[in-house]
């Protein structure tokens, strides 16, 4: 077990499928008939490699020591003895027709002592010895090393757990939660096949009924769902990919990937649940908590009706006794994320059987208690994550059933939608002091996207349904209307920040007619920056939320004075001076030169030449002097060397013939791929101009290539905002005049098109 060999990979998985079909006959298959099968097939392939033999046995240990074997999964073994003479060329005799047959084979030769002693030094091996099982030989001997090797870890588990627990939390943070994992490993990742080794491991310590029955089911699922990958890809794979997860759904008879998805995220929160619980368990017993005279654990209230009972929340007697009150199982969810303790399992089992339904409207004790547990902070997720196991949170909001483990494709999310949800609420409470009603802020933030997974757009689907919500809690009209504008414009300060120009008294004004008054407007600004925080880094930056905050601040003076903010005017440094002028501040790209068309986009593919990303960009004249000034930010991470940036600036602007051959021909080759691209028109949205609103694929350069279409098809471009969602972009480009007739859109967009 401490020494690998394995072959070539492709070689290997070439010699599993001539095993499988072959040379042992393992049956390929899905479910626990199937593995079980493998198991008796590998059993008697190996059998016929060992000799009889006094003092020397075959042990199987990991999958095919608990007979879960998947279809192309290794061969763990133990080849044991007693001291007998020979053993080297024994175990060469097993090995080898092993290797031949293409298998991969993880294999050790120990004695029994050896094996303990190993086991003594590494949890791991210890954990993998639990399995152990006679494959062939001496009987006896095996027994001597299994029933040893459990009686050791029934009297060390506790003391052992606490490395294996720090090993475990470093291979979570490596592969992540399985449970809001696009692409999880099935087996390493957290709430996967690993943990559930070691729920079997803190059961056989006797610590805790680990593997109850919802924990059983969500394994032979997992296992399943890896059967079937390894199926669909044909060889050992443990990673879901998204190339893989339609063949794998439909092996497994699921109507399609989300469904899959959502299967293998409730299973893995049920197993990462059951290992929260069990490790908890584990430190109980090593630590002991307060104990009173009489030695048991001490009582606390901590909430009326809950108290703290050997570091759980606990009913009180008083609770228990009495007919509990709708509230109660709210009331207990918002004392555990107050407290941050775990709320005790039977304590979860007694409200999700007992606890009655809530009324609507809900009283107000509830809706306070459900104030408190989404303003929690870090004690929210776990308080609502344990209530959801349980069935809680759906007796609470039936609208959750539709909403639990639903995947969200876009890359930039790092959560599925429920997770999602509660997360945003929890990012919210940390603004709730720059708002007027911090409650309605966190009812906001948990409802935002309601909408998805509903036909037509979440913000606009999600308005009836948040409003629904906000009905039934108790809250009265004017603020069920505040929380479904909440949900309809929860976008609107990002979308506009980036796509529109906060210069334009347009943008100003559209934007505060939309949210009508500064309460609102605070709420949008903190509900968009808790959504930011809570979606995943990819979607906030410095810059984005600086262009969020100038907007915010415009639409405020509009809101306060009823006068729309004056544009800002034109840095007098690009007035003086001979020309060109080239200016590099951090961010900031500023050029002045003698007027002519084409200047932004000569700008633009020389800052792409520097592998420089232009979020946005503004053009103008002004006595006779074009300006641009653009903001960057590095396309690959790494700042752009400012001494050739500057000098490819000033060379192009001026006219370069050679600059522009260089742009044009790192633009075509470094243009991108992607779903087809599309223009829309926006007619009102600007003062001075029309805007052109471009979706496509992101890649290098395109900047440069669409102004330079424009340029070329007799558009004059004013200003351009960028921005990008993953691997696409929505570039919005103000074109100055009037609306155009149809034939001059159709040639623009034509334009816009194939310089795509």
């Amino acid at each position: 077990m401490t020494s690998l060999i394995k072959g070539n990979a492709s070689a290997a998985d070439r010699g599993a499928n001539l095993l499988i079909n072959e040379v042992v006959g393992v049956p390929g298959g899905i479910g626990e008939p199937a593995r079980q099968a493998r198991a008796a097939a590998y059993d008697n392939f190996l059998r016929g490699l060992l000799p009889p033999r006094d003092g020397v046995a075959l042990i199987a240990v990991g999958g095919l020591g608990r007979r879960q074997c998947a279809p192309y999964g290794d061969l763990d073994l133990v080849l044991l003895h007693a001291g007998v003479p020979g053993t080297d060329e024994l175990a060469a005799s097993v090995w080898y027709p092993i290797w031949d047959a293409g298998l991969r084979l993880d294999h050790s030769v120990r004695t029994v002592s050896e094996a303990l002693s190993v086991a003594q030094d590494d949890v791991k091996v210890a954990l993998g010895l639990l399995d152990a099982r006679l494959v062939a030989g001496d009987p006896a001997l095996a027994e001597a090393l299994v029933s040893t090797a459990a009686d050791h870890w029934r009297r060390t588990a506790v003391r052992q757990l606490v490395g294996l627990r720090e090993v475990t939390t470093a291979r979570w943070q490596a592969h992540g939660e399985l449970a809001f994992l696009l692409e999880g490993d099935l087996k390493e990742a957290a709430g996967g096949l690993r943990d559930v080794g070691l729920l079997r491991a803190i059961s056989a310590a006797g610590i805790t009924d680990a593997l109850r029955p919802a924990v059983r089911a969500a394994h032979l699922r997992l296992l399943d769902t890896r059967d079937a990958l390894h199926q669909q890809v044909g060889r050992r794979v443990d990673r879901l990919v998204a190339q893989e997860r339609d063949g794998v759904a439909a092996l497994l008879a699921l109507d399609d990937r989300d469904v899959l998805l959502r299967r293998v995220a409730g299973d893995a929160r049920t197993v990462s649940h059951a290992l929260d619980d069990a490790f908890r368990a584990a430190d109980r017993l090593r630590s002991g908590r307060s104990r009173g005279g009489n030695g048991r654990p001490v009582r606390r209230p901590v909430a009326r009706d809950v108290v703290e009972h050997d570091g759980e929340l606990v009913l009180a007697r008083t609770a228990i006794g009495a007919r509990p009150d709708p509230s109660l199982s709210l009331r207990v969810a918002a004392a555990a994320a107050a407290t941050r303790l775990p709320i005790a399992r039977a304590t979860c089992e007694w409200l999700a059987a007992y606890c009655p339904p809530l009324p609507a409207p809900w009283p107000a004790e509830a809706r306070a208690a459900l104030t408190t547990l989404l303003g929690a902070g870090p004690g929210l997720v776990p308080a609502w994550e344990t209530c959801d196991r349980y069935g809680l949170v759906d007796g609470w909001l039936p609208e959750w059933t539709r909403l639990r483990s639903l995947p969200q494709h876009n890359p930039v999310h790092r959560y599925t939608l429920d997770r999602h949800l509660v997360q945003t609420a929890h990012e919210a409470s940390h603004h709730a002091r720059d708002v007027e009603r911090p409650d309605l802020l966190l009812l906001g933030a948990l409802l935002h996207d309601i909408g998805k997974g509903l036909p037509g757009d979440h913000s606009t689907v999600g308005v009836p349904v948040a409003e629904a919500v906000a009905t039934r809690i108790g809250l009265p009209a004017a603020e069920v209307e505040l929380i479904g504008r909440l949900v309809r414009l929860h976008l609107l300060l990002p979308d506009v920040a980036t796509r529109r120009d906060l210069s334009d008294p347009v943008t100003i004004a559209s934007v505060a007619e939309a949210v009508g008054d500064t309460g609102t407007l605070d709420l949008l600004h903190a509900l968009v920056r808790a959504d930011a925080a809570a979606t995943g880094p990819a979607a906030w930056s410095d810059w984005k939320g600086r262009l969020v905050a100038e907007l915010v601040a415009r639409v405020r003076t509009a809101l306060d004075t009823g006068v729309l903010p004056e544009p800002p005017a034109p840095d007098p440094a690009l007035l003086d001076g001979p020309l060109p002028v080239v200016h590099l501040t951090g961010d900031r790209v500023a050029v002045a030169a003698a007027d002519r068309r084409g200047l932004l986009a000569t700008v633009a593919g020389c800052l792409a030449l520097h592998r420089l990303e232009v979020i946005s960009a503004d053009a103008s004249v002004v006595d006779g002097r074009a300006l641009v000034e653009c903001r960057v930010q590095p396309r690959y991470g790494l700042p752009a060397d400012p001494v050739p940036l500057r000098a490819d600036l000033r060379r192009a602007v001026g006219g370069d013939v050679s600059v522009t051959q260089r742009l044009r021909g790192r633009a075509l080759a470094a243009r991108g791929g992607g779903a087809a691209p599309r223009v829309v028109w926006h007619r009102e949205a600007a003062t001075d101009a029309v805007l052109l609103e471009l979706r496509a694929a992101d890649a290098a350069g395109l900047l440069y290539r669409v102004t330079c279409a424009l340029d070329e098809a007799g558009a004059l471009v004013r200003a351009a905002r960028i921005s990008t969602l993953g691997g696409d972009v929505v570039d919005a480009f103000y074109l100055v005049g009037g609306w155009p007739d149809d034939a001059t859109r159709a040639r623009l967009e034509a334009a816009v098109l194939a310089a795509v």
